[in-house]
């Protein structure tokens, strides 16, 4: 660990001195020798790419050193004509973790508007559809990849939602991260959470999904691009999840980013103030522990009990936020950076935790249940 805060501090240095590229290396070329080193747990082989995809990277030892840890900041990128159409659906990959039941479907589209555009993933469940949510991947992740770890899609199909799952271009980051971190990026009038709302609402048009029915939720750096969604389009968003984030506005730059993911103060941190499912491993040593009491904010009315139904325990606070918004808060013994109750067919999944997939699923549906007076 003490190697990789030493590579993370020169990483710093070379970005600063206007190599990012030489940093972005810098810091894979750490991760493989550690990934040498050490067998990651849970164990999860990568998947085979698609040709011309990059490599997926394999599951990171909860508490150890992960590539989710790389923010770089890249060339800004250019943006697209508005012609406000999707590319021709075309079917996503098959294989564990992926496969449609009968009447579903799992599409991959191209959604393109004035702030940009992104490639997706969008699963339309066999029933009607009563909600839907966008799933954020975390940095070296692709929608793909991420769909298979959460199992979301099995998740969302029991309560009718479609899932839409963006994917970020290595030329908007050069380590497929959402760019949480830059201020460019955190405003509702611009940037990803201006793109990735306007792909959220063209998606709710289209399938009849009205506002306050269109969650968000993502990992890392997703979950960080979630709570901004949720902070910046509180009239489209009915509740987010963050796991293992930070609270928007907690960083304004890569060297403040760094600094808030070890847990150092966040003066400019905005806890939400719409309602939140939050889980966070207590061991995670990528984000640390205290970013998800931020995400949180100071709660009333609480409420705290042991859930002990899977092989990690977990601690779930109950309560409402600044604005009276409800409130979950999961922390989870002995769990590092991974998707908590997540699937070994992804990467930076913890099998042993509690399902997050399902608690954000039930808590969405909720939510929707009392903003609809039921």
């Amino acid at each position: 660990m003490d190697d990789f805060r030493e590579t993370m501090r020169r990483s710093l240095q070379m970005t600063r001195a206007g190599d990012p590229a030489g940093a972005t290396k810098l810091i894979q070329d750490s991760l493989r020798r550690s990934r040498s080193d050490v067998r990651a747990e849970p164990s999860v082989e990568p998947l085979a790419a698609p040709k011309g995809a990059p490599r997926r990277p394999a599951a990171a030892a909860p508490g150890g050193p992960v590539e989710d840890a790389e923010i770089l900041e890249v060339t800004p990128p250019k943006v697209s004509p508005a012609t406000g159409r999707p590319a021709r659906a075309r079917r996503a990959g098959g294989g564990p973790g992926l496969a449609a039941p009968p009447g579903a479907r799992f599409e991959r589209r191209r959604h393109t508007c004035v702030h940009g555009a992104r490639d997706y993933l969008l699963y339309t469940p066999s029933g009607p559809v009563t909600g839907a949510l966008v799933m954020l991947h975390g940095c070296t992740q692709s929608a793909e990849d991420f769909a298979r770890g959460t199992a979301m899609n099995a998740a969302a199909e029991t309560a009718g939602f479609v899932v839409i799952w963006p994917e970020q271009g290595r030329g908007d980051n050069a380590s497929l991260c959402w760019n949480w971190f830059r201020g460019e990026d955190q405003a509702a009038t611009g940037g990803e959470p201006a793109l990735l709302a306007d792909l959220a609402r063209s998606v709710a048009r289209d399938t009849g999904i009205p506002d306050g029915r269109v969650f968000a939720a993502g990992l890392s750096a997703g979950g960080a691009m979630a709570a901004i969604l949720g902070q910046t389009h509180p009239d489209l968003f009915g509740a987010v999840g963050v796991h293992s984030g930070l609270a928007p506005c907690s960083a304004r730059d890569v060297m403040s980013a760094f600094g808030a993911m070890r847990g150092d103060a966040a003066p400019g941190a905005r806890a939400l103030t719409l309602p939140c499912i939050v889980f966070q491993g207590l061991s995670d040593q990528t984000v640390a522990p205290v970013n998800a009491q931020r995400v949180t904010g100071p709660l009333s009315d609480t409420r705290t009990c042991a859930h002990s139904g899977a092989a990690r325990s977990a601690r779930v606070t109950t309560g409402r936020n600044a604005a009276g918004s409800a409130v979950e808060l999961w922390e989870i013994d002995g769990a590092g950076h991974a998707w908590s109750g997540g699937a070994t067919t992804g990467s930076y999944t913890d099998p042993k935790g509690p399902d997050a997939s399902v608690e954000m699923i039930r808590f969405f549906l909720a939510q929707a249940r009392a903003r609809a007076g039921d």
